[in-house]
């Protein structure tokens, strides 16, 4: 299991590594945050959509951090519909990191 709720056994290569690097960001904020995001949202994404949210995940975690938590302006070129999507998601902080095994 690579996140809190969704195993990665049943998705394709892509989808598994966007699993996993989602939650092993570098900032435990953002691990949440994406992490939950792309439990919730994975399964649901088109190529297309994948190719951006890859796109996004480029980017440094201090600049995401400060862009989705409204600190910084987002930049023209992340002003689309997944990252709004990205940046309206919730996570619950106080759902457990790991299930017991």
């Amino acid at each position: 299991m690579t996140g809190v709720t969704l195993t990665s056994a049943g998705l394709d290569p892509r989808r598994r590594r966007i699993l996993f690097r989602c939650w092993h960001r570098g900032i435990r904020e953002m691990d949440l945050v994406f992490g939950q995001f792309a439990e919730a949202e994975i399964t649901k994404l088109s190529d297309a959509e994948l190719d951006e949210f890859e796109t996004i995940m480029a980017e440094e975690d201090n600049d995401l951090l400060r862009w989705i938590m409204g600190t910084w302006p987002v930049p023209e070129r992340f002003q689309t519909p997944m990252f709004a999507r990205l940046a309206a998601y919730k996570p619950d902080f106080d759902k457990p990191l790991r299930t017991p095994e």
